[in-house]
């Protein structure tokens, strides 16, 4: 169906689309979300979910295959679980995952437990950036939250054979000690822990990045050389490795210290409908005003093919004044 694929000027196939479905969260992590959070968008400014179902399809008939939604947090949004379900339905969609931070996860799964396993996403991101209970509250903000309310959710998640990948962000002098409790989570389970450098976007740049290698050499200092694997499903540029005595893996993201732009696969969706050519860049497709002006579908997916032209071929964090809330997840 469609065409083989979407391709931008510098020859790199589009495939992967990030659709943030809500701009609201409920933690403020300093290096993502002001204290006081963002403001609120008009209802009316959000795309329905059911705007978002039709761009997806004209994306899809493009050759966009895997989706992620994301936020803000996702799970705030009423109707969200539906809203996956739907998404698994599309002809094309090969693949549908969500990024969460966790703290809603029971009652989505409570929510869902009489679904099929082909209505529930494919895999779920969840985004832990400190066990520790004091560490956690300071980054997040949020004196309620704990994470250790999200860990019993993981073994929930495994038995429906979902993948589950563990995000983390290390930020010098901040959480570095925490390097260690984190990747052991992946010691008895066959989960992925991910490492994540922190991009300097908006509230983020006050903090300094902990590059990946030096988080790889803490857990090699440990644990001993780690191997790099291949085959793991994935939709970016994470690489992963394998530790000794541990069932699952351990993987890295380095956009700052390995840029990884020659590469990149993905375009974003923010909760407003603009497409985003590039996550720090503010170069894009207005699709809500096309959405709702009776553009037909033709139309928007012509729209969509000459935008992807414009797609940078790098990256420039300078560019950017927002933080990872208000890009599109």
């Amino acid at each position: 169906m469609g065409i083989s694929m979407l391709t931008d000027s510098f020859g790199r196939g589009l495939d992967y689309l990030r659709v943030s479905v809500t701009d609201r969260c409920n933690l403020r992590c300093f290096y993502c979300m002001p204290q006081e959070g963002v403001e609120w968008k008009p209802h009316d400014d959000i795309l329905t979910f059911e705007e978002i179902i039709r761009v997806v399809n004209i994306m899809a008939w493009l050759g966009i295959k895997k989706i992620r939604v994301t936020g803000g947090e996702p799970l705030l949004r009423r109707g969200t679980p539906s809203f996956l379900k739907n998404l698994k339905t599309v002809p094309g969609i090969e693949n549908v995952t969500l990024t969460t931070n966790g703290l809603l996860l029971g009652a989505y799964l409570d929510e869902t437990a009489s679904l099929e396993k082909n209505s529930l996403p494919d895999g779920i991101n969840i985004s832990i950036d400190a066990i520790d209970n004091k560490l956690y509250k300071k980054i997040t903000r949020n004196d309620d939250a704990k994470p250790e309310d999200v860990f019993p959710l993981i073994d929930h998640l495994l038995k429906k054979n979902i993948l589950v990948k563990i995000n983390c962000v290390i930020m010098d002098s901040v959480n570095e000690a925490e390097i260690l409790p984190l990747a052991e989570l992946a010691k008895d389970k066959n989960i992925i822990v991910r490492f994540i450098e922190l991009m300097p976007l908006g509230s983020a740049s006050a903090f300094r990045p902990v590059p990946g290698k030096e988080v790889m050499a803490v857990i090699e200092k440990k644990y001993g050389t780690l191997t790099a694997v291949t085959g793991i499903a994935g939709n970016g540029p994470a690489s992963y490795y394998s530790v000794p005595g541990f069932s699952g893996k351990i993987g890295f993201i380095n956009p700052v210290s390995g840029c990884f732009c020659d590469t990149c696969n993905r375009l974003r969706l923010t909760s407003t409908g603009f497409l985003k050519l590039c996550l720090s860049s503010n170069q894009g497709l207005d699709l809500r005003a096309l959405l709702r002006s009776g553009v037909s579908d033709n139309g928007i997916s012509m729209a969509v093919t000459e935008a992807v032209n414009q797609k940078p071929q790098a990256y420039s964090f300078a560019k950017t004044s927002a933080g990872m809330s208000g890009i599109g997840g």
